[in-house]
C-alpha cells in the first residue's frame, strides 16, 4: 500500500503565550512543523495532510511552497476528530499519524512502526518514562498483548503506576480508521473524541496491536511552552554537536553551538564558542572559526581563519583567507586565496582578488578588486546614487590610501596609487598617482580660541 501521513497542527498552544500558531515556532531555525514534514518526505509518503485550525491562514502561508493537502478542524474536538477531517482525501493506503509539535521524531523509528502494519495489525509507538504523569498508559493483558490505552485523567491508581506510555503516534490502514473513527464517543472527562479509543475497538475485533519504541524519549517529546521549546532546542543542538565531534570537528564547547540548517565540515576544523550556522554552510579542511561568529549560506575553503564576532552571509571564500574580527561579508562577496578582510570591514557583492587586503574600517560594495590590492583604513566605495547601484573596478597591485572615497562608476588601472584622503570620481590610469584633496595651509603663531571667563 501507499503511505499517507496526517500531521495534526490545529492546536492553539495557549501556553506558548504567543499570537503565532504553536507549530510555527522555530526549532533550529525553522518552524517545528517543517521538521515533521521533512521526516514524512524521508519516509516516501505519497501524500501528506496537515490538519489546521488555530491560525490556519498563517500555517497555510508558511507551508505554501510544500506539497501538502490541508484539512480544516474548525472546532477543537480532540485527536480522533482531527484525524477524521483528513480521511475523505485518503484512499487505500497506510496512514501514519504525526504531530506538528513533536519535531524530533526520526524516520528510522517511524519506518520500524510502519513495517508492523497491515489489515490485521495496528501500529502504536510507545515509550517508557520514569515519570509518566500526564501521559496515556498502555494497558496489556497477562500475555503482554495491548488491549487499550487509558488517558491519565481517566486512569485508576493501578493504571497510573504503568510506565509504558502512549506517544500519540499511530500507524493504521485507511480502511481501519474509516471503520473506527465514526464510532468514537466524547463521553469522557475532556468531552473530546480520543484517537486512543480505537485501540480498544481493534482489540475487540481481534486485531493485533503491534508496538515499537523510539531510541530516545526525546524523539517523542512534544512542545507546549517556552521552557519545553528551549529544552528541545538544546537537545537538538547537542545531537548535532555530537555528530560533528564524531566526524572529527573540534568544538570548544558543544553546549554553546547552534546549527540552523546544514553544516558540512572537512577534517581539522575548529569552531569556538557561541557560533551560529544558518542555511547551507560548508567549512573546508583546517578552517578555524572564532567565537560568536555567524555564518549563513556560505562556502569557506580550506585553511581560512575567521576571527571573533564576524558575520558571513552568502559569501564564497577561497583557501587561506583571513576574516575579521568584527568583519561583515554580505551576499555576493567572493574572496580569493590569501585575501584578507579585517576588523570593522563590510563587503557586499564584491570580488576580492588573490592576496588583496582590506584591513580595517572600510566599506567595499559592488566592486572588483584585482590581485595584490591594498585598501587603506576608512576607504569606501560610493556605489549608490540614491536610485541606482554602480560598480567600482580596481586593477591588480593598486594601493588606495586611507580615508578615500571612490565615487562609482569608477575604475583604477593596474598599479595605480590613490593618495590618502582623496575623493576619486574619475578613472585613474594604470601606474598613475591620483590625489584629490585641498592643499594644506599652515599659519604660524596660531592662537587657539579659549573659553571666555
Amino acid at each position: 500500500m501507499t503511505l499517507d501521513v496526517v500531521i495534526l497542527a490545529a492546536g492553539q498552544g495557549t501556553r506558548m503565550r504567543s499570537a503565532k500558531p504553536k507549530v510555527l515556532h522555530p526549532l533550529a531555525g525553522k518552524p517545528m512543523v517543517t521538521h515533521v514534514l521533512d521526516t514524512a518526505e524521508q519516509l516516501g509518503a505519497t501524500r501528506t495532510h496537515v490538519v489546521i485550525g488555530h491560525g490556519a491562514e498563517q500555517v497555510e502561508a508558511e507551508l505554501s511552497g510544500r506539497d501538502v493537502n490541508f484539512a480544516l478542524q474548525a472546532e477543537q474536538k480532540g485527536t480522533g476528530h482531527a484525524v477524521a477531517q483528513a480521511l475523505d482525501n485518503i484512499g487505500d493506503a497506510k496512514v501514519l499519524i504525526l504531530y506538528g509539535d513533536v519535531p524530533l521524531i526520526r524516520a528510522e523509528t517511524l519506518a520500524a512502526l510502519l513495517a508492523e502494519v497491515d489489515e490485521t495489525r495496528l501500529g502504536l509507538l510507545t515509550v517508557e518514562l520514569a515519570d509518566p504523569s500526564g501521559y496515556g498508559r498502555i494497558v496489556r493483558d497477562i500475555d503482554g498483548r495491548v488491549t487499550g490505552i487509558v488517558e491519565h485523567k481517566e486512569a485508576n491508581e493501578a493504571q497510573r503506576a504503568i510506565t509504558e506510555c502512549n506517544t500519540g503516534i499511530v500507524a493504521a490502514t485507511a480502511a481501519q480508521l474509516k471503520r473506527w473513527l465514526p464510532r468514537l464517543s466524547a463521553e469522557n472527562v475532556q468531552g473530546e473524541y480520543y484517537l486512543t479509543d480505537i485501540f480498544a475497538m481493534a482489540a475487540a475485533e481481534g486485531i493485533e496491536i503491534a508496538t515499537a519504541s523510539p531510541a530516545s524519549a526525546l524523539e517523542v517529546e512534544g512542545i507546549n511552552n517556552r521552557s519545553q521549546m528551549a529544552a528541545l532546542e538544546r537537545a537538538y543542538q547537542r545531537d548535532r554537536a555530537e555528530r560533528l565531534l564524531t566526524e572529527g570537528v573540534a568544538l570548544a564547547d558543544p553546549t554553546r553551538f547552534d546549527v540552523r540548517g546544514r553544516l558540512d565540515c572537512g577534517h581539522d576544523v575548529f569552531i569556538d564558542v557561541g557560533c551560529v550556522f544558518e542555511g547551507e554552510v560548508t567549512l573546508g579542511n583546517g578552517v578555524s572559526v572564532g567565537p560568536y561568529t555567524l555564518i549563513r549560506d556560505s562556502h569557506i575553503a580550506a585553511e581560512t581563519v575567521i576571527e571573533a564576532h564576524s558575520i558571513i552571509d552568502g559569501a564564497e571564500v577561497a583557501s587561506r583567507a583571513h576574516i575579521g574580527p568584527f568583519a561583515r561579508l554580505r551576499p555576493g562577496t567572493r574572496l580569493a586565496c590569501d585575501s584578507k578582510v579585517g576588523n570593522f570591514v563590510e563587503t557586499k557583492n564584491a570580488d576580492v582578488g588573490e592576496g588583496s587586503k582590506i584591513n580595517h574600517l572600510s566599506y567595499v560594495g559592488d566592486a572588483r578588486l584585482g590581485r595584490g590590492v591594498n585598501i587603506g583604513a576608512g576607504t569606501i566605495t560610493c556605489n549608490y546614487d540614491g536610485a541606482n547601484k554602480h560598480r567600482t573596478d580596481i586593477g591588480d597591485d593598486v594601493f588606495v590610501g586611507s580615508n578615500t572615497a571612490l565615487v562609482a562608476p569608477v575604475s583604477l588601472g593596474d598599479g595605480a596609487t590613490v593618495g590618502a584622503g582623496s575623493t576619486i570620481n574619475k578613472n585613474v590610469d594604470a601606474g598613475a598617482l591620483a590625489v584629490a584633496r585641498p592643499r594644506q595651509t599652515t599659519r604660524a603663531s596660531w592662537q587657539r580660541p579659549r573659553k571666555s571667563s
